[in-house]
């Protein structure tokens, strides 16, 4: 990123936004979310629009995408239309706003008055700048101030919280007195990626917008829509799609840092397992240490872990039934490493629950800035006392 002009502050980093590419309020096209679209348009133009959506999904898929396109919608519609000399004006068919309605106009600008946005805050001061870990109760004072100003044009407002799942106790009680008692006019758009951590009372007070992963078509549509060029080869677009689970955000992060040739490694790496190449173990694990590798410390990690779920997920799905054809691999070899370590929906469990513990020893490690060679190497070592455990 380039420094600001000399007299001009430089825009401060959003914590909803994935590193360099588009924020989502910048995004026109949604990918993938027809169902939820056709869901949301359908309350709308019933006339029976809840004031609180829960917008549902795993991490990367569009949910924010979403919202932003909704609170645009909202906005720039009339709070009242007279019948016209045809009578009454026919339904909205779309979200889709023109980016040249002044609505759109201000929402990408940042400036507009009937929307109101919470997230994690950047802060300056003490050193380092940073961005705070959760949405606090100080950030939800902000929402008083929001509901005590007319709205401009008689238009609706628009509460948009980028995601719910970071705001604390103090501040989730806050926003549920407002779920409670909703201001006129007022919709809240909560984004979850876990919706099950939330109060109970915060979900039951919401209508729920569940989002699906992208299918590969979707997710490389939505890849060159946020600039990133995906794979040229059908197989390793087949082996993104699937490693990324449908996440844009997930997908993105694999582009740049060159996740599928890291994730094809361990798969070569775990091929022989319970025996492990020491080797090439403490090679790959080199990799990561010094605090220049730390983005390449996560990723490992976070393979890793995927790695594991994807073998649990294996034996407990089974093979596909016959005539079907099977899931695409991430990596070459991958479907008959997975078969072999997890014939069996016993041992798909114990993988399941290997999966839960080196992810707390690693989230544990990185806390403590444990040596990251030292942990990844440990974290292959326990992987291959496992499978020698369950004599594989």
């Amino acid at each position: 990123m380039s420094a600001a002009p000399l007299g001009v502050a430089e825009e401060p980093p959003e914590a909803d936004r994935l590193g360099d590419y588009p924020h989502p309020r910048h995004t026109e096209t949604l990918y993938g979310q027809d169902e939820a679209e056709a869901r949301f348009l359908a309350a709308f133009n019933s006339h029976r629009l809840p004031h609180a959506w829960l917008i549902t999904g795993p991490r990367g898929i569009g949910k924010a995408t979403l919202a932003w396109r909704i609170a645009r919608f909202l906005i720039a519609q009339p709070l009242e239309q007279d019948d016209g000399l045809f009578g009454e004006p026919e339904a909205p068919q779309t979200l889709a706003v023109d980016p040249a309605h002044p609505v759109a106009r201000r929402i990408a600008a940042g400036s507009e008055g009937n929307l109101m946005l919470l997230r994690r805050k950047w802060i300056e001061k003490p050193a380092p700048a940073r961005f705070k870990t959760v949405i606090d109760v100080e950030s939800t004072r902000d929402l008083k101030r929001f509901f005590a100003y007319s709205a401009a044009e008689k238009a609706r407002r628009v509460v948009l919280i980028d995601s719910v799942d970071e705001m604390n106790a103090s501040a989730a009680n806050a926003v549920l007195k407002v779920l409670e008692e909703p201001p006129l006019n007022t919709v809240l758009l909560l984004i979850s990626h876990a919706p099950a951590s939330l109060l109970p009372t915060i979900r039951s007070r919401c209508s729920v917008l569940p989002c699906a992963p992208l299918s590969e078509a979707a997710l490389t549509a939505a890849l060159r829509e946020a600039g990133a060029e995906p794979p040229e080869d059908t197989t390793h677009r087949a082996a993104l799609s699937a490693l990324s689970e449908g996440s844009v955000a997930t997908a993105l992060q694999l582009i740049d840092d060159e996740g599928l040739a890291l994730y094809a490694n361990l798969v070569t790496l775990f091929r022989d397992l319970p025996r492990l190449d020491r080797p090439a173990t403490l090679a790959m694990a080199a990799k990561c240490g010094g605090r220049e590798a730390q983005d390449r410390f996560r990723l490992t990690v976070r393979l890793i872990d995927t790695f594991l779920a994807r073998t649990a997920r294996s034996g407990a799905l089974g093979p596909p039934p016959p005539g079907t054809p099977p899931a695409p691999e991430a990596a070459p070899g991958e479907a008959a490493l997975l078969a072999r370590l997890a014939p069996d929906t016993t041992r798909a469990r114990a993988w399941a629950e290997l999966a839960a513990t080196l992810g707390a020893r690693a989230r544990a490690g990185a806390a403590v800035n444990l040596d990251a060679p030292a942990l990844i190497t440990d974290i292959c070592l326990k992987i291959s006392e496992a499978a020698a455990d369950m004599r594989l």
